[in-house]
Parts: structure tokens; C-alpha cells; sequence
């Protein structure tokens, strides 16, 4: 059954990883261009990030496999993504919701003559509450362009459900939900009246519910050509260390992924 299930896992192994596909949106410590500062001011995202390269190793029910996946393989196997993250700032002070979602499914048959039918279903999601706290506001440069620093801290409900079915064998794998803290630090830079750069870190995990580190960086642009809408695209790495033991086995996976990102702001 164990050489059985690890033909499985090889065959749909993107789903192990694929999970981690959404991004958080970089949203708001410096108000976007029209966007009054006197009283509350609101930025919602919604995010896409496409990972070019995902390597790693997946985990389920003791057994190991080793991945190294391009974006089309993740492509095939995605079935659903979700990523959004809305900002309220008052001053210096700041609130946020991240909230995530990913579905993957794969069936098939196992290789070989009279292979048993199987299909392998990875689901994650999240939601992170956090404060936030405009550390600096100032200018820089000959144009006198403003910047912002914000640092963020707060926490984040994990789910990862990473199931396998074969044949008429009892499902392998497990469904596991942890909280854990979540740190961050975030940079803007506005270029001119439509274009402003930004540069975030965040930090996640720290051994919280076997999440040893999760690190998610990104660096990108805005571009605002409307008053209250404005595109952001990037580049971003992002890596996850859990691991756990059921009683079925251990339950882990360890991935790394970078690649671009592309999404769209309301201002409000």
C-alpha cells in the first residue's frame, strides 16, 4: 500500500504545493493619489501570484516525494484561488484582514496494468488579523516624492487539508488548522502622480502548530491611472516550513516558490 500511495502522491504532487498560490495584497500605510487623510481611508486587493519555479518536498502519511514544478504544471492541476486583504488606516494607525483560499484536485489511475483509480485533494486557506503602525512619513529626493514605512504584527488561522484516495484503501492524509503570529514590515516609495514602488516582508509561524517559518517578500509597483483604482504587479518568494505527525504518519510539507504577481486596488 505504501509503494502504491507514493506513485499517487508523484503523480499529483503539484497539488502539495499549489496550495500556496495566492498572495496577500499590499495595500495602503501611504494614501493613494485623491485619497484624503482626514478620517478613515479604505483600500481592498485582490491578488494573483503565479509561480514560475516551486520546489520542495510533500508529505503525507510518512511518505516523502521531492518536487520541482514549473507554472504550467501548477496551472493544471489548480481548481480554484481566492486572495483578497482589506486595509483601514486613521492617521498612523492601521487595521487589516487577509483572508486566502486554494482548491486542487487531481484523479488518475495508477501506472501499470489494472492501476487503481485515484484522485488527491489539497485544500488551504487563511485569515490573518493584524494591527498596523506607520512607523515613518516623509520625502526624499530633488522632487521631495513622499515614502511610508509601516510595520504590522498580528495573527493567523492556518487550515491545510492534504488527502489521497486509492482504490477501496482507506483515505490517506489529514486536514490540519493551527493559529500562529504574523510580523511584517512594509516600504512605499511614489515615483510621480501615478507610479509608487513598494517592498514588503512578512514573517509567519515561528513553531507555532508545527509551522516552523512561513516567509512571504514581494517588490513591485503600483500604477494608478484612475483616481480610485490602481494595478500592482511584482515579483515574489514565498517558502513554508510545517510539519506535524498523525496518526497515520507524519504530515508536512516544505516548499519554496518565487515568480510574479499581478492585481488591482480600490481606494475608499
Amino acid at each position: 500500500m505504501k509503494i502504491h500511495f507514493r506513485r499517487a502522491l508523484m503523480l499529483a504532487s503539484t497539488a502539495a504545493l499549489v496550495q500556496l498560490a495566492p498572495m496577500a495584497a499590499n495595500a495602503q500605510s501611504m494614501p493613494a493619489q485623491g485619497q484624503s487623510e482626514a478620517g478613515w481611508r479604505h483600500t481592498v486587493g485582490l491578488y494573483m501570484f503565479a509561480p514560475l519555479s516551486t520546489t520542495g518536498t510533500s508529505t503525507i502519511n510518512g511518505s516523502s516525494v521531492p518536487i520541482d514544478l514549473d507554472l504550467g504544471d501548477v496551472l493544471d492541476l489548480l481548481d480554484f484561488a481566492a486572495s483578497g486583504r482589506y486595509e483601514a488606516w486613521n492617521g498612523d494607525w492601521g487595521l487589516i484582514v487577509d483572508a486566502n483560499y486554494v482548491g486542487i484536485e487531481a484523479d488518475g489511475n495508477l501506472p501499470g496494468p489494472g492501476g487503481a483509480p485515484f484522485d488527491v485533494t489539497v485544500r488551504q486557506k487563511w485569515l490573518a488579523l493584524m494591527g498596523a503602525y506607520r512607523v515613518a512619513d516623509g520625502t526624499y529626493g530633488s522632487n521631495r516624492q513622499r515614502f511610508t514605512f509601516d510595520l504590522q504584527g498580528g495573527a493567523r488561522y492556518n487550515n491545510l487539508k492534504q488527502e489521497a484516495n486509492i482504490g477501496v484503501l482507506p483515505t490517506a492524509g489529514g486536514d490540519e488548522g493551527w493559529w500562529e503570529p504574523v510580523v511584517g514590515l512594509r516600504g512605499m516609495w511614489r515615483l510621480n502622480d501615478n507610479w509608487t514602488t513598494i517592498a514588503s516582508l512578512e514573517l509567519g509561524g515561528f513553531g507555532a502548530g508545527g509551522n516552523d517559518l512561513q516567509i512571504g517578500a514581494n517588490v513591485g509597483f503600483d500604477y494608478q491611472p484612475w483616481e480610485k483604482t490602481a494595478i500592482t504587479f511584482g515579483y515574489r518568494y514565498f517558502s513554508m516550513d510545517y510539519a506535524t505527525t498523525l496518526p497515520s504518519g507524519a504530515f508536512a510539507y516544505d516548499t519554496e516558490q518565487h515568480g510574479p504577481y499581478v492585481g488591482v486596488k480600490f481606494f475608499f
